[in-house]
């Protein structure tokens, strides 16, 4: 669900355009949404793009136009006009011109703000009008969202809360806010993910709410998968013992989760961490830690190389890999890395900053969570 800041009323995605009630009159063209990591921003605007696609709502619009800014950093340094840009994110639009640009109502979707490492200055860039008229991205983009460039087009924003204040109040016509699971939906979530297993459910259902830490974490849907891998396992598996209550111990077990199913995957061996493993894992630690030092949560090869991580390994690393650590192909084939969460990386970064050495270390909060 969504909600308006200044009103505090809910807004269906299918709606987000449409002015309030203390707004008739008023032209909503620009929306920013904030939410903390994995609350469901890009989920939300998939969702309104899928309904549009399939014809149930907002028909009124020509064309929706995805940009994520993930994609848009790999063009960071190159120069087209807002036409070119569209045909090379969108090559089945290469036939649009820049009548039809003009004529057409249009929506751009701008997804993940917080991850831009484009230079959006509002104050110095100078004004673009004509959609052919190339220049750098940047300086596009803030042309689009001021309104010089294109006026007629409509915007939606996504962003974590740290990084909105990016975008100047006076460029935005709505704020809402994505708030994630209530408690009801928390429930929903592990009745559905243990629908087969009704011995669990009820005890893991106890088990957080009995965690204040955990029952709060768990409005993000992101965790609700996190703590359902940990929980799943825990009471699949002849492990005695307390199952976990904080965050910390949440976050140990999952890597330590993560690990055994890769060591099982690749012919079984230990059920604990090698020296490989721990090796790989302060690697990874070193590249959140120093990513979050300046505020990167997108990564690139040669990101993981300075950290002496390889592609190779990165890819063969099915464990941290394909649950903790994500790539993703994207525009030009591109692959970018980023962490499963922002609290994943948070907790990576913690441990690699406590490790005394900082290499083939004992992770003691791994072995014995």
């Amino acid at each position: 669900k969504t909600k308006e800041s200044l009103h505090d009323h809910p807004i269906r995605c299918s709606q987000i355009f449409e002015a309030s009630p203390e707004q008739q009159g008023l032209r909503v063209r620009v929306v920013l949404t904030n939410g903390i990591a994995g609350v469901g921003k890009t989920f939300s605007e998939q969702k309104f793009t899928l309904d549009w696609a399939q014809g149930l709502e907002n028909q009124d619009l020509h064309l929706v136009l995805p940009l994520s800014f993930r994609e848009l950093n790999l063009v960071k340094e190159q120069h087209y006009s807002l036409l070119e840009l569209l045909h090379v994110f969108h090559p089945t639009l290469e036939k649009l011109t820049a009548e039809q640009l003009h004529v057409c109502k249009l929506l751009f979707i701008l997804d993940g703000l917080d991850e831009s490492r484009l230079a959006l200055d509002f104050e110095k860039n100078q004004v673009v009008a004509d959609v052919t008229q190339k220049k750098s991205v940047s300086v596009l983009l803030t042309n689009l969202i001021r309104g010089d460039l294109l006026p007629s087009a409509l915007l939606w924003i996504t962003s974590r809360p740290a990084a909105a204040n990016h975008i100047p109040p006076s460029c935005v016509d709505r704020l809402t806010e994505v708030q994630g699971f209530t408690d009801d939906q928390k429930e929903e979530y592990f009745r559905r993910r243990f629908r087969d297993r009704g011995d669990v459910i009820s005890r893991i259902i106890s088990h957080i709410k009995a965690s204040r830490s955990l029952h709060i974490m768990c409005e993000i849907p992101v965790f609700c998968w996190i703590t359902a891998t940990v929980l799943e396992s825990m009471l699949s598996s002849k492990q005695r013992g307390e199952l976990p209550k904080t965050l910390t111990d949440m976050y140990s077990h999952f890597l330590l989760v993560q690990t055994k199913r890769k060591q099982h995957k690749y012919g079984g061996g230990p059920q604990e961490l090698t020296e490989a493993d721990r090796e790989l894992l302060l690697k990874l630690g070193q590249l959140a830690f120093e990513h979050l030092e300046s505020g990167n949560i997108m990564f690139y090869s040669e990101d993981l190389e300075k950290c002496g991580l390889s592609v190779t390994d990165t890819s063969v690393y099915s464990g941290v890999c394909t649950e903790i650590f994500r790539r993703e192909s994207v525009i030009f084939h591109k692959t970018v890395y980023c962490f499963v969460h922002l609290s994943v990386q948070e907790f990576l970064a913690a441990v690699y900053t406590v490790t005394p050495t900082r290499r083939q270390q004992e992770m003691v909060t791994l072995e014995n969570p």
